[in-house]
């Protein structure tokens, strides 16, 4: 599948270099990028459930799953933006970070956190 913004390279596991990302979720973050409208960097996408993070916890989450990812944030401005835009389009878990905002596409009650 071709994307506007992104390539599937870019979400590989960072310890395993196993790559289960979602095609839709691509598509979907494709949406957000251009919504955004500037670039995004992607510092965390798939993690495979062997991945040091995701062993620790008790089920692996949406990294794991294939429908996560996180995008850096150089300010303020671009986290506000990045969070209006994806709960506009209707991503169902944002997660706030000084650095990054993770977003994903989970399907059951819709969250927000701060790390």
């Amino acid at each position: 599948m071709t994307y506007k913004y992104f390539k599937e390279e870019e979400f590989v596991c960072s310890e395993t270099g196993e790559n289960e990302i979602s095609p839709e979720f691509i598509r979907r973050l494709d949406e957000l990028r251009e919504a955004c409208d500037f670039p995004f960097h992607i510092t965390s996408g798939y993690r495979s459930p062997n991945h040091t993070i995701e062993k620790a916890k008790v089920k692996p989450g949406t990294h794991a799953q294939g429908i996560a990812a996180d995008i850096h944030a150089d300010n303020g401005i671009e986290r506000r933006k990045i969070v209006e835009e994806a709960l506009k389009l209707g991503f169902g878990g944002i997660g706030v970070a000084k650095t990054f905002v993770h977003v994903d596409i989970r399907t059951t009650s819709p969250v927000m956190w701060t790390y």
